[in-house]
């Protein structure tokens, strides 16, 4: 879809939307990381690119700004509407999991945790 002046294809539409190619990676994950202002290191480390794949998909999102923004909004939205789904859909079981009193078997486990806060705690101040 985005050839590289080496004849290379980088960035592909999949049923997935727009991806850096040869990786499952989404451009709308590279612009969450750019979003909360982490730098193109630790992106590419994150996502286990090459230095290439990740110009490329810096360019391809500079270069197609306002298109991949739009489509940003729409991935954001569709994610926002599938939380919400799910969390009504699971709304009532939460709650009775919640209201569960905690199994005896794991009182000494939870114990010791609370022990262990305690003393993390203490050490802080």
């Amino acid at each position: 879809m985005t050839p590289q002046p080496n004849g290379k294809v980088t960035i592909v539409r999949t049923e997935r939307g727009l991806t850096i190619a040869g990786t499952r990676i989404t451009l709308y994950d590279v612009i969450d990381h750019l979003k909360a202002q982490y730098p193109p290191k630790f992106i590419r480390d994150v996502f286990n690119l090459t230095d290439e794949q990740l110009r490329a998909a810096l360019s391809y999102i500079e270069a197609h700004q306002t298109e991949v923004e739009a489509e940003y909004q729409e991935v954001l939205k569709s994610a926002e509407e599938t939380r919400q789904y799910w969390e009504e859909r699971n709304r009532e079981r939460f709650a009775r999991i919640a209201a569960t009193p905690p199994r005896s078997e794991y009182e000494a486990v939870r114990v010791k945790l609370q022990e262990r806060r305690a003393q993390r705690e203490a050490t802080k101040q």
